[in-house]
């Protein structure tokens, strides 16, 4: 099915609300991030295994607590305290902040970012300002029909694209954005909601309706596209209709040059990918190295639940006690 939607800004008041966080659970989970262009080449180089292979991670909620565990680092948030503890599993420390602390931090990288656009190149500030204006959304979901068992369930695939372009215009006539998330969807996995539950409470009492998957990591993305968060938001209300758990999600988000950029891109001798919507992807991130390609990835990550299991102790969501405090 498809439809269109003229979107300015997009409410997150429903995706936000606050539900009960009731049950014990616990997973194992893997995550991979990956950067298009030049930036994704340095990161996989110097990145280590886990830029290359991803991260795995120990994810356990009881009570107000959740804590997330990994080879050399961890977090527990906890929800009553208002408190994230910061685990060095190596030195066997710990650092706290509270959910003011981190509201302040994400505030600040933010500003950093629209300062950073703001002294850019006049024709990066026209990149800018054009992403920012009113885009239409196209958003098809596909059922492709194959399956895939994941932990244990029984998995369906289901394709939920979006395309963010210039009002009035087509994806190729005037540039734009798509993002793909693509899922495996167990029938309701009720466990697996707490973590959602839990998730959804914590971005609100720090960030309110400021939604994005990770915002710490995600500032820097917003300033140079400010449409991702916008489509970020929607894809999230999307995914909240479809029937089921996801066990395995990937979201490739993509820039699209229009035809007059990419025309100009073929006819430049440098590594511009001129102004636009799509413009800004070649020199800041994707290097424009070789032919111009009419679309480019900016990133894509993937995460997929390994295991679930009910039975969570204490222990699993407590610091160590043999860990000391970092101030």
């Amino acid at each position: 099915m498809k439809k269109t939607i003229s979107i300015c800004a997009v409410g997150l008041a429903a995706i936000l609300a606050s539900p009960v966080v009731e049950a014990d659970v616990k997973t194992r989970e893997k995550t991979t991030f990956e950067l298009g262009g030049f930036l994704g080449g340095v990161v996989r180089v110097f990145g280590g295994r886990a830029a290359r292979d991803g991260v795995e991670s120990t994810v356990a909620v009881k009570g107000t607590r959740k804590a997330t565990m990994g080879d050399n680092t961890g977090q527990i948030v906890d929800l009553g305290e208002e408190r994230v503890y910061t685990l060095d599993t190596r030195r066997r420390e710990y650092r706290v902040r509270t959910f003011a602390d981190i509201r302040a931090e994400f505030e600040k990288a933010k500003a950093e970012a629209a300062k950073q656009a703001e002294e850019a190149k006049a024709e990066d500030k026209a990149a800018l300002e054009e992403a920012g204006r009113e885009l239409e959304f196209d958003i098809d979901v596909a059922e492709t029909g194959q399956r895939r068992a994941i932990a244990g369930h029984d998995t369906r695939e289901v394709v939920l694209t979006m395309t963010g372009r210039a009002k009035g215009q087509t994806l190729e006539q005037g540039g734009g954005f798509v993002m793909t998330s693509t899922m495996w969807l167990a029938p309701r996995v009720a466990a697996l909601d707490e973590l959602g539950a839990f998730e959804l409470k914590y971005i609100q009492a720090v960030y309110g309706e400021a939604f994005v998957a990770d915002m710490q990591q995600m500032a820097g993305m917003m300033a140079l596209y400010p449409s991702f968060a916008t489509m970020a938001s929607r894809m999230e209300a999307e995914r909240g209709k479809l029937d089921g758990t996801a066990l395995s999600t990937t979201v490739l988000f993509e820039a699209v040059r229009s035809a007059e950029q990419l025309k100009q891109a073929e006819q430049s001798s440098q590594s511009s990918g001129g102004g636009g919507i799509g413009g800004m992807l070649g020199r800041r991130i994707m290097g424009n190295r070789g032919a111009p390609e009419p679309r480019s990835m900016v990133l894509r990550t993937t995460h997929e639940i390994l295991s679930v299991d009910t039975t969570v102790a204490d222990a699993d969501v407590a610091v160590p006690a043999n860990f000391r405090e970092r101030k």
